[in-house]
């Protein structure tokens, strides 16, 4: 074949891989094979190999991958991200069209309805038409770089072309793995005797964060999109942006209906309450949003959600389920949460263990009762929920459930706030998940940035008595011998009511067996998932004869623990049994059950356990007992958290400021009141009206500042991290400050400019002094009306007298 024939067969195979790929992916209609795909796009790739220059970036053959990504850079959102407001009511939606008409001040508006599709939001920039870079959703302002793996996903354009192409634009959607491809992988799996996959959102998910993108493009993702955002489109409303997107090639699904009233709107909901089940995705509700982007502009937002949009989701199905025992989680600001322990069910294709019981007055609500057989939903919750308790089947002389009266973590007496649903740890200073919370906190990558110390490393340090506050990070570096050996993991434990401690099963059987894996014990107990404890352990043993793995002493080992189970008669948590009862089976008698389990209550390791004990024990029992236990701190972790420690020491005034947790302050507060008044101390001596001078500060973050500089331990470590060179005032440089032509000056820029993209001119005004605000409000002092200002902005301003001034008065006020 000469270059003239290549070229034009690479034209003849581009085109029909194109057409066929359209089919498979946008119409769900495919007419021929994957084998004969496959062969198609081998040919492809052969003559491009054989004609090098032939090869377009854009050809099919170049969503093979084969990038390998070792770390995903975080990158900024250029608009926010946002997330929306849920609703499960028709009432509800109807109250929120009533606040929409009265934002609007009338009726006259229409809205847009899409299906909720269950998957992975992404956002895309394309730059002169191809394709620049992806970004996961990750908090809404950061996510993380995944260009090299969304390229491979087939539906989603590299190259756009048309007329009135922008020069640069973002277009949003939800990746997804359909449902006849997670079923082909679990099919192979399954055949492959490897685990399976748990649901097709959380393997988008992890196939999207893939280290090698050859592996990304055998998974066959799939893009359906539904935002359409830039500077220079020519669309005033949702449903021309969606008809823009479908002409420019974007795959968007064929379910949105433009309706006029919120009649329509619940009648789009019935029409696809049923039909949702025959699509190619999970789905779970509805989203509307009003159409028209300068009333959308009217409305603005609440703090975490538009004003003009929001998400109707379909009730979940409900299960029946055995309430086996109650659990008590600490959270991280002390509220204490009870969780469910139930027999295993299946509910919305996943197996349910465990469900939410909110607070004492749901317990009271539903009136539950040791043993009682009860309702589960999973109502769009992360957790799901006991809705109602089966009466007829309850127990005979079975108690009702009492609440706990002390903190399961730290011992404390709870309380409960007049008002309040919640109970309460009041212990904040030692209590180990607050501490957690707020250490976390301190070394996110937004505030410290101390990216080697993970949950699980700092869950280690506190219960370990290591740390109780950030100062204590800075004393680490004294004490590396001191953390070697210690257990660096606490996913594997679960404390009960009473405070005692649980393991997982799979580590109490890793333990109690021998010459057997650990992912053997984890393949095993994933494919059992859906039976009881005691029948997992019964298989268990018949698994153990088959493998013929030591059967006499393994069978023997699995047998102590049952009847040690049923000896004991502790509370039952599914997936987990009592520590001090497999330690009681592998210590044998060298010390009784009740020494064990009361220091089962007292510590949340078994490292913890054993030194309470203080045992002098064999060398093949330390085997044993090493193998319960978690992964522990060694050289190289120890290290590398040093590392990031001393780094941290460079961060900036307002990251310390951010990190150290006062109530109410988030970063661009945090930012704010940084360059305001330059060091802790001027902020901690700040008075009342000169912190409410400030644009954003109100009344009740004055009351968190002065209250967080009151308290003696705060300014204690304050101090601390002062003598460890942590950075307490801003350092100026010769860049940040340009001049105090504004100062005093709050300002919006609105509108396209010409010297300025949306980023410099914020950073413009701040380096001259001003404060950059950034919305309309009576306390602006003037406004920079750019080209294409948007008229609801406009007539805000002008009603409530903000003057506006050109870009070229504005350059001449900073140059003066």
């Amino acid at each position: 074949m000469n270059h003239q024939e290549a070229a034009a067969k690479i034209a003849q195979l581009t085109q029909e891989i194109n057409h066929h790929n359209n089919l498979y992916y946008q119409e769900s209609n495919p007419e021929i094979s994957d084998y004969e795909f496959d062969l198609l796009l081998e040919e492809l790739i052969k003559l491009e190999t054989e004609f090098p220059d032939l090869l377009d970036p854009d050809s099919p053959s170049q969503r093979v991958g084969g990038t390998i990504t070792k770390e995903f850079q975080t990158v900024e959102h250029e608009t926010r991200m946002l997330s929306l407001g849920n609703t499960y009511s028709v009432e509800e939606l109807i109250a929120f069209d009533e606040r929409v008409i009265k934002g609007l001040g009338h009726s006259d508006f229409e809205y847009f309805c899409e299906m909720k599709f269950d998957g992975v939001a992404i956002s895309l920039v394309y730059e002169n038409g191809r394709l620049l870079r992806a970004v996961t959703r990750g908090d809404g302002y950061r996510g993380d770089d995944v260009t090299a793996n969304v390229r491979t996903i087939r539906n989603i354009p590299l190259e756009v072309k048309g007329e009135n192409i922008p020069a640069k634009f973002e277009v949003r959607g939800e990746i997804f793995l359909p449902l006849r491809e997670f079923q082909k992988i679990n099919d192979a799996r399954d055949e492959a005797g490897e685990a399976l996959l748990a649901n097709p959102r959380n393997a988008a998910s992890g196939t999207l964060k893939m280290q090698d993108s050859s592996v990304v493009a055998k998974r066959r993702l799939n893009c359906y999109f539904y935002q359409l955002l830039g500077d220079d489109l020519s669309v005033n409303t949702h449903s021309e942006a969606i008809a823009l997107l479908e002409q420019w090639g974007f795959n968007v699904s064929q379910t949105y209906r433009k309706v006029a009233n919120i009649q329509e709107v619940v009648q789009y909901i019935n029409d696809w309450k049923e039909k949702r089940f025959s699509l190619p995705v999970d789905t779970d509700g509805v989203v509307l949003k009003v159409n028209n982007y300068d009333q959308r502009e009217e409305l603005g937002f609440t703090a975490k959600n538009p004003r003009w949009a929001i998400a109707y989701k379909y009730k979940a199905e409900s299960a029946e389920s055995e309430l086996l025992s109650i659990t008590y989680q600490v959270g991280r600001t002390g509220a204490i949460t009870p969780v469910a322990n139930l027999s295993p069910v299946r509910l919305a294709g996943t197996t349910v263990k465990r469900a939410s019981l909110h607070n004492a007055n749901e317990i009271e609500r539903l009136d539950l009762h040791e043993g009682d057989f009860v309702y589960v939903e999973k109502g769009g919750e992360i957790i799901p929920k006991i809705t109602a308790v089966n009466v007829d089947r309850r127990k005979s002389g079975s108690n009702p459930i009492s609440y706990i009266t002390h903190c399961p973590e730290c011992g404390t007496a709870l309380e409960r706030k007049e008002g309040e649903a919640k109970h309460y740890c009041p212990n904040a200073a030692t209590c180990p998940p607050q501490v957690l919370g707020r250490i976390e906190h301190f070394v996110h990558k937004r505030a410290m940035d101390i990216d080697s110390m993970g949950t699980e490393r700092i869950r280690a340090l506190i219960d370990q008595d290591f740390i109780s506050n950030p100062a204590d990070i800075y004393e680490l570096e004294q004490k590396k011998q001191d953390l070697l050996g210690l257990e660096m993991s606490h996913d594997q434990y679960e404390t009960e009511g009473d405070g005692l401690l649980y393991i997982t099963v799979e580590k109490a059987l890793f333990a109690l067996t021998e010459q057997i894996s650990f992912k053997q014990i984890h393949d095993f107990l994933l494919e059992k998932a859906e039976l009881p404890l005691l029948e997992t352990l019964r298989s268990f043993q018949e698994q153990i004869r088959l493998w013929k793995k030591k059967v006499p002493a393994n069978v023997g080992m699995v047998e102590y623990l049952i009847n040690h189970l049923k000896d004991r008669n502790l509370p039952k948590l599914e997936d987990y049994v009592p520590v001090a009862v497999v330690l009681e089976i592998l210590l044998g008698r060298r010390v009784d059950f009740e020494t064990i389990l009361s220091a089962s209550k007292l510590e949340g390791t078994v490292h913890g356990i054993l030194l309470k004990l203080n045992l002098d024990l064999s060398p093949e029992v330390h085997d044993r007992i090493k193998k319960l236990k978690a992964n522990t701190f060694q050289d190289g972790v120890i290290s590398n958290m040093m590392e990031g420690i001393s780094a941290s020491k460079n961060q900036p005034f307002e990251k310390v400021l951010f990190a150290l947790g006062i109530r109410n302050i988030g970063e661009n507060t945090a930012q704010l009141l940084a360059r305001h008044f330059g060091s802790i101390e001027k902020l901690e001596a700040a008075t009342t009206e000169q912190l409410l001078e400030i644009n954003g500060v109100g009344e009740t973050l004055v009351h968190s500042i002065h209250d967080f500089f009151a308290q003696p331990k705060n300014q204690e470590i304050i101090a601390r991290l002062k003598a460890f060179g942590l950075k307490f005032e801003i350092e100026h440089h010769e860049d940040r400050q340009l001049g105090d032509a504004l100062a005093g000056k709050r300002i919006l820029a609105s509108g396209k400019l010409v010297h300025f993209k949306r980023d410099e001119i914020k950073d413009t005004v701040i380096a001259h002094g001003g404060q950059y605000i950034s919305s309309v409000s009576k306390n602006l002092d003037f406004i920079i009306e750019g080209a294409d200002m948007g008229p609801s902005k406009k007539e805000k301003a002008e009603k409530l007298g903000i003057p506006m001034i050109s870009e070229e008065e504005f350059l001449k006020m900073i140059q003066e």
